[in-house]
C-alpha cells in the first residue's frame, strides 16, 4: 500500500552561513511547529512526520515529507515544541543547519525549507541541487 504524501514542500536558497553547532539538525518556525500539529492530529497514530530527499526534478533533488509510524533504524529525530520530525539517512546531510517553515498564500499553502547547504534551484522552487 502506497503512503499518502502528507504535505508538499519548497526551497529556497539562502545565504551561506557558517556552521555554529546546535542542538538539532533541522529548526522549525512557529508556524511550521502549528500546521505539524494539525497534520498530526488528524492521524492520532502516526508519531510524527519524516523528512527525505528523491531524485526529481531538473535540479536533481526534492524533499518529500510522508508520516512516520515508527523511527527508522538511521533516523535523525527532532523534537521541537511537541512534535516530532525524522530525517531519513539519506537526507540527514543535505539538511544539516535548515530552517522548516509553513507559508500559505491566496495560491498555495507549502512547507518551505530555508537550506544553505544547496548550491542551485529550479525555477519553480521543487528541485535543488547541494
Amino acid at each position: 500500500m502506497a503512503s499518502r504524501a502528507a504535505a508538499t514542500a519548497t526551497v529556497r536558497a539562502v545565504k551561506r552561513r557558517s556552521l555554529i553547532p546546535t542542538k538539532a539538525a533541522l529548526s522549525l518556525t512557529p508556524t511550521a511547529v502549528n500546521r505539524v500539529k494539525e497534520l498530526l492530529s488528524a492521524r492520532p497514530d502516526s508519531l510524527g512526520l519524516r523528512i527525505g530527499v528523491r531524485q526529481r526534478g531538473c535540479n536533481g533533488l526534492s524533499y518529500t515529507l510522508d508520516y512516520a509510524d515508527k523511527k527508522e533504524k538511521f533516523d535523525e529525530e527532532v523534537l521541537q515544541d511537541g512534535v516530532k520530525i525524522y530525517i531519513d539517512k539519506k537526507a540527514q546531510l543535505s539538511i544539516l543547519g535548515t530552517e522548516m517553515d509553513f507559508q500559505e498564500s491566496k495560491l498555495a499553502s507549502e512547507f518551505v525549507f530555508n537550506n544553505p547547504n544547496i548550491s542551485g534551484t529550479c525555477g519553480c522552487g521543487e528541485s535543488f541541487s547541494i
